[in-house]
């Protein structure tokens, strides 16, 4: 199931929501040096582990990690050189694993993002979308706070998009395209179905993965998409200024 689009209007131009599309690009092609192939991409792993957020790092402050021969290493001056903690819990947020992880977020935070940032000040926009981040890079700390795997990506702050969007405009529809075995079609759904769908999967996912041995886990920060959507849910009022309270009637501009 993959969201395209949403029927609702935005008042202005999302700027701010494809500049932040724009330096995820950046970032993923020029700071990681992702280079494209059949097979995906590949990045500049040594960057991932320096400029990436390790949890490791941010539950134990002054150690660092740093590659040692095929493993990490996290420890007191490990990591001299690297990054300082507090730079990677932002710069983590702009960079991505592969190709397809930064073409689903961008896709989320395009669909999302302009209406959220719509609903609220400019400036708001960017503190609600870096603290969902930073939140939750924050709950996947504590669900593993000594992981020397580096976490990467915006899916936190995005989460805390769709959780804000969860809460303002549950009525919205969104033109999703359905994948069932050899199936495929296009159904208009409403936004809380199929944003509640995405949030059980990741609790799903995410319980599932508690249950397996510490290092076991699939890769995916599930717990940093939980924390970031309830952010999103929690704390959407207090940032959106000027929702659209009439959403539901005013449907004369085209949806960006």
């Amino acid at each position: 199931m993959f969201p395209l689009k949403d029927n609702i209007p935005t008042r202005r131009f999302p700027y701010l929501t494809v500049a932040i599309i724009v330096a995820n690009v950046l970032m993923f092609f020029g700071f990681q040096e992702a280079r494209l192939s059949l097979g995906g991409a590949s990045i500049d792993e040594a960057r991932v582990i320096e400029f990436g957020a390790i949890p490791f790092e941010i539950s134990h402050p002054g150690a660092q990690c740093a590659m040692r021969g095929n493993e990490i290493a996290c420890g007191q001056g490990q990591g001299s050189g690297q990054a300082p903690t507090v730079i990677t819990l932002f710069t983590s947020m702009f960079m991505h694993g592969g190709l397809l992880h930064i073409l689903g977020n961008m896709l989320f935070l395009w669909i999302f993002g302009n209406n959220i940032e719509d609903s609220m000040g400019r400036v708001r926009f960017v503190a609600f979308y870096l603290a969902g981040g930073l939140i939750a890079l924050g709950a996947q700390t504590v669900i593993d706070p000594s992981s020397p795997a580096p976490t990467i990506g915006a899916s936190g702050a995005v989460a805390a998009v769709l959780g804000g969007y969860a809460l303002l405009y549950p009525r919205a529809r969104v033109v999703t395209a359905i994948f069932i075995v050899i199936i495929f079609t296009f159904v208009e759904l409403p936004a809380l179905l199929v944003l509640g769908l995405w949030f059980l999967i990741q609790l799903l996912y995410g319980t599932a993965e508690l249950a397996q041995p510490v290092g076991q886990g699939g890769g995916v920060a599930y717990f940093a998409h939980i924390g970031g959507f309830l952010f999103g849910l929690a704390l959407i009022k207090l940032f959106a200024d000027r929702p659209h309270d009439d959403y539901i009637e005013r449907q004369r501009l085209p949806v960006y």
